[in-house]
């Protein structure tokens, strides 16, 4: 049947509150609206059931994705579609917008998907009146933190599939679990990335027994597994990565029986060896428990995993542990493995020749490990290889055309080494075709050469092209510089090419490209606009830099052409060579799963994109030295996993918000420097127990420094080695008056700078119990205080010695206490005392003596000087005057005294030519 006529108009009024850029509602139009697209009608009756309005196109970066997105107001002539049972609105933007409340009275709903579509504010309560329920996704980011509580849920009793991933739910913590036990019927639970933080240990009374997915990662569990999760028998998929949870793997895991998934990465601190029980779970199909502290031999637990009658098993990743051994011959028994991960452990040998059982196979990264020896040629035979990754690892022997003869999938090819000494040799005939089309090569300290491999001119769909120190010589073949190539990356330093480099190559945005230390010769390449890197150095390209450079590849922001044979003026065009522009665009919530944004020292305007906040397993956000403004948005909040926060020398303003505290537990750095921030410096700092990097300097914070600083326990302790090998990227700091950037060294830094605010108060002492701190710099401030040189005896990072502070006086808090380095330019304008013009005065307008310091004070500065002068005016009396001033008076002992010397040379002379003598006579 047609549908209603009210119904039509109630679906026309929805229209029109809606933008719509990419034209999806075109079709409402004509009588009959059960036509239009994305509207679904009740043959029987014509009445409207479903609406299915998500975006289509929600994953696209190329511009599809946000084109194809709705917006506007949700029109409440919803409500007159009396039976819709399924609405979907999910991946659209609504940009901030409320859920519309009247939701809550669309009580015929089965199916609700709001997920990504950017609503704001809180879940509307009354959601509770929609018992007949069974599907809610409400997945996003952007929904007001801190205020979302849960009373709701226990009003759904129908509900088989509930996804809240991303909602801050911290006010709920405490009882979230109990009011998720109330759902009797709940077959999935999705709470991903909901600062829940309390799993609780243990339940009285399990209702969800029927529940087959569970997915409760990035909440920062700090605890071991419950017990109650081993009694959900029926779990087909348990995903708890990224929390803290602790301890080993119990071997309950064995009754989960229909386990198909399991995911425990990233908690850094589960720990033990792997149980033997796992290979119990035959039915499993995804293993992941990479990032952790696991140990233990590998055999047994793989030869477990292989007893299966039949092994379902398709993913195993055990990155990033403590693994040790030799990969056993059984791991070709896991006939359906696609993915095989097994980075930065310390396995040994080398690969096992049963790897060529692995017919199904498309991933194996066996990097960083202690492995090495002859790489077997049965890798040949995995017909479905698509990455091959055989990084940081001691190979030795030869590479032949039988290790590529069926990987006619191959797409990606990786061999590295850390260290320039060549062990692996590529002997492959220069008439060999290979079965595959690479989009990626990078061959690093392997030897390739003499000659550029000739098996390179079938590669016609390569982006990425590293060769570096592969020994090879001669001139590149023409028919390779004319292959079709969009290169993004180019990458054949540390060899000896030589000839000239053409102008004709094709580079795609932010291409890097390093020709270093060849034998290039002729002028300078000048290529696309699209190159951001180019290092030349150390060829013998000659004549002068083009005119042209700048405006030819206006976006290079690295360029190093030293140790050449140029000659002539640096072009003016250089100083046209620009950074990235404009506004940060809006498509991060398109890539889920990146975890470094590294934007630094660009031209970068607007403010940060609300999109970031979606970034859940972002890790390193980097955009210093530009132009951004505003406020921090509230939803960066979400991007709970950040290790290090770097927004200096930009135009943000406002308060420093007090969720950075809150919300990011793992941070290491938090770099505000240069900015326009105001107001006090939140208390809520003092809960990042990791930091060993603050700097806030030079913007216009006020009020007191906290005292609570002092449980900044990162500045109390020594890093860990898995906090050393979270530090990555570079970081400029300014001490003393310096800018410095650090990059290997930065896990050695540990700073505090306030200076350059408008900071009063006494500056507290439990600064003083940060001993490790490096570096103090409080200076530019308004900040008082009476304090002894005692009260201010910092530890030296590495060193027993204390640093020595000169002593202030000041009897009233307008008088500041100097900065920590001592330089009496701190622009603290009420300090005083030596070495500062300004007199310290007490209550009575007297010069205080300082008799009141402790005299036990173990600097000893004022006794120390005079003491060790007197010390050592003794002992040159003693030493010099005392053998030498006797040979001066008396003229007898003088004479003795040089007779001795006389005797001694002649006895030394004569046993020299004696023992001559001797030795000539013997040979």
């Amino acid at each position: 049947m047609d549908c209603l006529e009210v119904e039509k108009e109630a679906l026309l009024k929805f229209k029109q509150g809606l933008t719509d850029p990419s034209g999806r509602l075109s079709s409402w139009v004509g009588e009959d609206c059960c036509k239009w697209r994305g509207v679904s009608c009740y043959n029987r009756t014509g009445r409207v059931i479903k609406l299915k309005l998500g975006n289509p196109f929600p994953n696209s970066l190329e511009g599809d994705g946000t084109a194809s997105e709705l917006g506007g107001e949700i029109s409440p002539s919803l409500l007159n579609l009396k039976y819709l049972n399924y609405l979907d609105l999910s991946m659209n933007n609504f940009e901030g917008m409320e859920i519309p409340k009247f939701i809550g009275s669309l009580g015929k709903l089965r199916y609700l998907n709001l997920s990504g579509a950017s609503f704001d504010g809180i879940i509307p309560p009354n959601i509770a009146n929609l018992s007949n329920l069974r599907y809610l996704h409400l997945n996003t980011y952007s929904i007001e933190p801190n205020k979302n509580v849960l009373e709701w849920l226990s009003g759904l009793s129908s509900l088989k599939y509930l996804n809240l991933g991303g909602i801050d739910l911290s006010k709920a913590a405490a009882y979230w679990l109990q009011t998720v036990n109330t759902l009797p019927s709940l077959l999935e639970l999705h709470m991903p990335n909901c600062q829940l933080s309390n799993l609780h240990l243990s339940l009285p009374f399990l209702n969800f027994t029927s529940l087959s997915v569970l997915d409760l990662s990035n909440n920062g569990f700090d605890s071991t597994i419950p017990h109650w999760l081993f009694n959900l028998s029926s779990l087909v998929y348990l995903d708890l990565n990224s929390n803290n949870l602790q301890g080993g793997l119990p071997d309950a895991f064995q009754n989960f029986t229909s386990l198909q998934l399991l995911d425990l990465s990233k908690n850094s601190n589960i720990e033990g060896e792997l149980p033997r029980t796992l290979g119990n779970l035959c039915y499993l199909r995804t293993l992941i428990l990479s990032v952790n502290k696991l140990s233990g031999e590998i055999t047994e637990f793989l030869d477990g995993l292989s007893a299966c009658s039949y092994s379902t098993l398709e993913n195993l990743v055990l990155g990033f542990n403590k693994l040790t051994g030799n990969l056993p011959e059984s791991l070709g028994h896991l006939k359906n493995l696609r993915y095989l991960q097994l980075r930065s452990n310390s396995f040994q040998g080398s690969i096992p020749e049963s790897i060529g059982s692995l017919s199904s196979l498309q991933e194996l990264y066996p990097s960083q490990n202690q492995m090495g020896g002859i790489i077997p040629d049965s890798l040949g035979q995995l017909s479905s290889l698509v990455v091959l990754e055989l990084n940081e690892n001691s190979w030795e022997g030869v590479i032949t055309e039988a290790h590529f003869a069926n990987l006619s999938s191959l797409k990606q090819l990786s061999i590295t080494k850390s260290s320039p000494n060549v062990s692996l040799v590529f002997n492959i005939s220069s008439d060999w075709a290979p079965p595959f089309k690479l989009t990626y090569i990078n061959l690093r300290s392997c030897q390739l050469g003499p000659k550029f491999p000739t098996w390179l001119r079938t590669q016609n769909e390569l982006t990425t092209v590293v060769l570096n120190n592969a020994g090879i010589s001669g001139t590149i073949p023409d028919r390779l510089w004319k292959l079709d190539l969009q290169l993004s990356e180019l990458d054949i330093a540390y060899n000896q090419l030589s000839g000239r480099v053409p102008n004709s190559l094709v580079f795609s945005y932010l291409a890097n490209v390093d020709l270093s230390s060849n034998l290039f010769d002729g002028p300078l390449p000048l290529w696309s606009s699209n190159v951001s890197t180019l290092y030349l150095r150390d060829n013998l390209f000659s004549g002068s830099i083009p005119q042209n450079i700048g405006e030819a590849m206006p976006i290079l922001t690295d360029l190093d052409i030293s140790w050449n044979s140029l000659n002539g003026s640096i072009p003016l065009s250089m100083g046209n060579l620009q950074a990235l522009s404009g506004e940060i665009p809006q498509f991060w919530n398109k890539m889920p799963s990146l975890y470094i944004v590294d934007m630094p020292n660009n031209s970068l305007s607007g403010t940060i994109p609300r999109s970031l906040g979606s970034l859940t397993t972002l890790r390193f956000l980097v955009l210093s030295n530009n132009n951004l403004s505003g406020e921090l948005p509230s939803h960066l909040q979400n991007c709970s996993a950040l290790e290090s926060l770097d927004l200096g020398d930009n135009k943000f303003s406002g308060n420093i918000p007090s969720w950075i505290g809150e919300s990011m537990p793992f941070l290491l750095i938090l770099a505000l420097w240069s900015n326009c921030f105001s107001d006090n410096i939140p208390s809520e700092i003092c809960a990042l127990s990791a930091l060993h990097i603050l700097d806030l300097s030079h913007n216009n914070v006020s009020g007191f420094i906290p005292p609570c600083f002092r449980n900044l326990n990162g500045f109390k302790s020594e890093l860990s080695d898995d906090d050393i090998a979270r530090y990555e990227g570079r970081l400029k700091l300014v001490a003393k008056g310096r800018a410095l950037e650090y990059y290997h060294t930065l896990y050695l830094v540990n700073t505090l700078d306030l200076s350059y605010n408008n900071l009063r108060g006494e500056i507290p002492i439990e600064l003083t119990s940060l001993l490790k701190l490096g570096t103090l710099n409080l200076s530019s401030n308004n900040l008082g205080g009476n304090y002894t040189r005692k009260d201010w005896k910092l530890a030296v990072v590495g060193d027993s010695r204390r640093i020595k502070k000169q002593t202030f006086w000041s009897n009233s808090k307008e008088h500041g206490f100097h900065n920590l380095f001592g330089s009496p330019e701190s622009g603290n304008l009420a300090l005083c005392g030596f070495p500062l013009t300004n007199e310290c005065h007490d209550n009575n307008g007297t010069i205080p003596t300082g008799k009141g310091e402790d005299k036990d004070d173990e600097d000893g500065d004022d006794l120390e000087l005079p003491w060790f002068l007197v010390s050592m005016g003794v002992g040159f009396i003693i030493g010099f005057w005392g053998v030498c001033g006797t040979l001066v008076i008396k003229k007898s002992w003088r004479y003795a005294y040089f007779r001795f010397v006389d005797k001694m040379k002649d006895r030394l002379l004569l046993a020299v030519a004696l023992n001559v003598a001797r030795l000539t006579r013997k040979v």
